[in-house]
């Protein structure tokens, strides 16, 4: 099987064994949570009822009642009535703790209520954490020729110089990405969220592509939402995307960096050449009347390539 073949049958095995393992731990997280979720609604619910039927509060049974109001909230019951309808760990919630979990975002709006959940919280991102990280460059190299290599050398077909070229290619993939992955989705969130504004959708996307993940802003929180397990998936596949794209500009900025001598100038390692064209088709053909001889062919194939033999970004003309 030809090596491009073979590269993209790769990542696809990745990416299915990704979504394979997030439903895996969505259904650990909610066959072992859930029980425990279930168990604490009745507590809170007959803790309600007992607090109620009190002839006289004190200031000493409120502040008990108010402690454990608060504690149980902080797992995300609610003694609320409306709040308590859906639950924090059906499949699809499960399935977006695992995914905030694997990719560092961590909004911290649902949190383990067991200790079984909190040890396999620990093995699932111990293996779940580094796996995204492959994932996810795996992804950003095959899309290193579609989206930078091609467009900077169609720019400098069209006659402009390697270095003007580069800036402008990095300033198009930034106005992308803002536009795809801010803007757009700040104006959806604004629109299924009823208590956000454009502002906090744009807050939210920021904050959870840079992995800061401050949980003031959870998706499908909201108690009687639409169609909220079909949403909160699609918030996966937004941040999953959205962290791969982050990353390629990050590389790209890096790649336009050391043509530019940046790096360079403050001492900074260059970004490593990985990028091969492998998608490439070949711009001369070989000539079949080459009567080269078969072993010196094989011979040369056996060789290894020169560092600087393949074409990348950084083979680009510094002039």
């Amino acid at each position: 099987m030809h090596s491009v073949g073979k590269s993209w049958l790769l990542l696809t095995g990745f990416i299915l064994f990704y979504i394979i393992y997030l439903l895996f731990g969505a259904l650990v997280f909610s066959s072992i949570e859930r029980p425990v979720e279930d168990k604490l609604r009745h507590d809170m619910e007959a803790l309600k009822q007992e607090f109620l039927g009190q002839s006289c509060v004190n200031a000493a049974s409120l502040e008990k009642f108010l402690v454990k109001v608060l504690t149980a909230n902080k797992y995300g019951v609610s003694v609320l009535r409306n709040s308590s309808a859906t639950s924090n760990w059906d499949l699809a919630s499960s399935m977006f703790f695992a995914n905030t979990l694997v990719t560092t975002v961590g909004y911290g709006h649902t949190t383990p209520l067991s200790d079984t959940g909190k040890a396999f919280s620990i093995v699932y991102a111990l293996i779940g954490v580094p796996f995204t990280m492959l994932v996810l460059t795996a992804c950003v190299q095959r899309l290193m020729y579609p989206l930078v290599l091609a467009p900077v050398g169609l720019l400098q077909r069209t006659g402009m110089e390697p270095r003007p070229a580069t800036v402008v290619h990095f300033l198009l993939l930034l106005t992308l990405v803002v536009l795809c992955f801010f803007v757009a989705p700040a104006a959806v969130f604004s629109a299924v969220e009823v208590s956000w504004s454009f502002l906090d959708g744009i807050y939210f996307s920021f904050i959870s592509l840079c992995t800061i993940g401050l949980g003031d802003f959870v998706p499908g929180t909201q108690p009687g939402q639409k169609y909220r397990q079909l949403y909160q998936v699609s918030v996966m596949v937004y941040l999953f995307v959205g962290l791969m794209m982050m990353y390629l500009l990050l590389r790209t900025f890096h790649k336009m960096a050391d043509l530019h001598g940046l790096t360079t100038f403050l001492q900074l390692p260059r970004c490593e050449e990985t990028d091969q064209d492998e998608d490439r088709e070949p711009i001369v053909e070989t000539n079949h009347e080459d009567q080269t001889p078969p072993h010196l062919t094989e011979k040369a194939a056996s060789k290894p390539l020169e560092p600087g033999s393949q074409p990348s970004y950084n083979t680009i003309n510094k002039g």
